[in-house]
Order: structure tokens, then sequence, then C-alpha cells
């Protein structure tokens, strides 16, 4: 609403305001003064007098940036994202597998199994030199669960054999001395290390390859897939979807239709790297680990374990940050046949296997 001046207004254009009964009594006992109910004396000091459309009006000059203004280069302003990563899909979970589920009940009897039994660094291997020889020499044992239903045995260092029954039930096989020693490999600022294994499936296998392989904190439920509970990771090949500490359907590893198929080399690797970034100084406890899994010799897949999660849906990853042993884990169910190698000299990843060998030829107690 626009006011005009106070000037502009004939004395008569306002009336009075009248005042109410006992102001009358009050302004005649004050002598005749002002009621404390009039009007001001005057507009209120902002009021500008200037009538409506002088106030609204345009300053004056054309506007920035016309004539011979430079011309805004928003090119130069706004970097190109096309070369960074895409965002991670947060809300990417399964809320069930598309092939094979586990009851609601195995589920609980898993989580109540988790509680009774928690993962403590008072486990952790110490590093004594039978240890460090084992491990060296890829002299690893395995053990199956009293649920795995089937053949497992040692064909020779490193490598184990095994072939399941059909409708047997989900085991957890887990090895011993674990792949990742926390008093033995946590790395020191600028030496990742690595620990890497690959499951070959056989080539008469049926369609559907029943086996999940990935990496475990002991101890874990035996009668359980690695991946399922805390203190695990492992891609699981019915489905082809990577799970961390999930009991719902997991991610995806590559697309939709991505399965584990008989006769293919699968290998599984997480990459440990003590942090020290130039401009804060080294940060002595915080390790960043990547995981990565190839398909016959190539990378197929990598995700960094502290990737953005969803709240509601992800749960802690405690137990796979470098500070407790982690055991390589084979999952089974149904019927599978399937070779275990934990030494390098079949690997089908021919990088790894080589810089195992070179490892292996340069440790010294």
């Amino acid at each position: 609403m626009c006011f005009g001046s106070r000037e502009t207004r004939a004395s008569g254009d306002v009336p009075p305001r009248p005042a109410p009964p006992s102001a009358s009594a009050h302004n005649a006992g004050e002598g005749g003064g002002r009621s404390s109910y009039d009007a001001p004396p005057a507009w209120p000091p902002q009021q500008r007098s200037q009538p409506c459309d002088e106030e609204y009006a345009p300053p004056p000059g054309p506007p920035p940036g016309h004539g011979k203004a430079k011309k805004h280069d928003w090119e130069a302003a706004v970097p190109d994202n096309s070369l960074l990563p895409p965002p991670p899909d947060l809300f990417a979970g399964w809320d069930r597998s598309p092939v094979n589920n586990a009851t609601e009940d195995e589920a609980e009897q898993g989580k109540a199994w988790c509680f009774q039994y928690p993962i403590n660094t008072a486990m952790n291997v110490q590093n004594t030199k039978e240890l460090h020889e084992a491990i060296k020499q890829c002299n690893f044992n395995m053990q199956a669960p009293p649920t795995y239903q089937g053949t497992f045995g040692r064909r020779r260092a490193g490598v184990w054999a095994g072939e399941t029954e059909r409708n047997s039930t989900d085991s957890c096989i887990v090895s011993f001395p674990p792949l990742y020693a926390a008093n033995l490999h946590s790395p020191p600022p600028g030496k990742p290390y690595t620990a890497y294994y690959e499951v070959h499936i056989a080539h008469d296998n049926r369609r559907e390859v029943s086996l999940s392989m990935g990496f475990a904190a002991m101890p874990y439920p035996p009668f359980r897939l690695p991946g399922w509970h805390r203190g695990s990771l492992a891609v699981h090949g019915d489905d082809g979807h990577r799970y961390v500490n999930d009991t719902w359907g997991g991610k995806e590893l590559i697309d939709g239709n991505y399965r584990f198929a008989p006769g293919g080399k699968y290998g599984i690797g997480i990459t440990f790297t003590r942090k020290d970034d130039a401009g804060y100084g080294p940060a002595p406890d915080t390790i960043d680990a990547e995981i990565f899994f190839t398909d016959n010799g190539r990378i197929v897949a990598r995700w960094d374990l502290h990737e953005e999660i969803d709240a509601e849906r992800d749960l802690p990853i405690t137990g796979l940050e470098g500070d407790y042993d982690l055991s390589a884990a084979i999952g089974t169910f149904d019927a599978v046949k399937f070779e275990v190698h934990l030494h390098p000299e079949n690997w089908a990843y021919q990088e790894r296997r080589n810089a195992k060998v070179a490892e292996m030829r340069s440790q010294t107690w």
C-alpha cells in the first residue's frame, strides 16, 4: 500500500479520533493537554514523501554486463565432472536374493550365535616363527563345519577340493592360519598388504553355482554363508551379489545378469593401506580397505569398504578394517564342485600371482 506525504492531505481528510470516555476527564485534569490516545503529531520518520512511482523506479544506467562488459564464462567456472566416478547408489541393496534365500529363523539363529560368540582382537594369532613360515609357504589348513555335506580334502599345499551333495544345507569353510593376520600383516605407511585367493569351479558343475567366497573374522557361524553376518564379506555365485554384513539381498557386483559359471576361475582380494595424508600428518590407527574381484584372471569389480552406505539398511563394518584376523571363507549349499587355491601357483590372475611369488621369496624371519 502506498502512502502520500502528510503535507498533501487536507486537515479535514482525517477525522479526529474519538477519545474514550475517561480521556476527557484525564485531559481536563492535565490542563487541556493532548490526549494519550491521539494520533502521533507526524507520520513515521521512515516514511518517504516521494510518490509511489518514484520510490520503486529502476536504478539509472544499463544493467550489469550490458554493452562492452565481458561475458561470464560459466564453462570455465564450472569444472567438467564427466571424468569423476559416478556417485554410489545408496539404495541399490536388494530386499531379497532373486534366486535363493535362507529362512528368517536361520537368520535369527545366526544373529543369536554371533551375539553369543563375539569377535575379539584377543583371538588374533601371534606373530611366531611357525606361523610366519606356514603363511610364507601358503601351507593353510581349511576346516569344513559339521553342517557340510559332501567331500572336502587337501590336494597339496594350499590347494583343497570339495563336492557337496544335492540339497545340502548352508555351510562356511574357513582357513587357518588366517590369510590376513593383524599382528603380522598390518601395513606400515606406504606399504599396502593384499590378501587374495581363488576358487575354481568344475567344468561339470551344474549351471547354478551354489558357492560364495570372501573373508570372515573369527569366530563365524559355521551354518551361515559368509557376508551375512558381522565381520564378513563375500560375493555369492548364485545371484552375483556382493554382501558385507548383509542379511538382506546384497548389492549387485556388476549388473543384474552376472553369475558364476561352470569352469570359471574366480578370485577375491582385500588390500589394506595405512593412511598418511600429506598436509594432515600421519594417521597411524586408520587403514583403508579396498576389495576387488577377478573373473578368469581379470578384475571385474572393485569397491571401497568405507563407501557411502544407507544408514537405515547397511550395518557396521567392524572386523574388516585391519585390526582383526581375516580367514578365507567359502560358503556352500546344495550341489557344487570346486577347488580352493590359496597357493598362487595356479591363480588365473597373473599380476597378483607374480606379486605373491615375489613376496614369498623376499620374506625372511
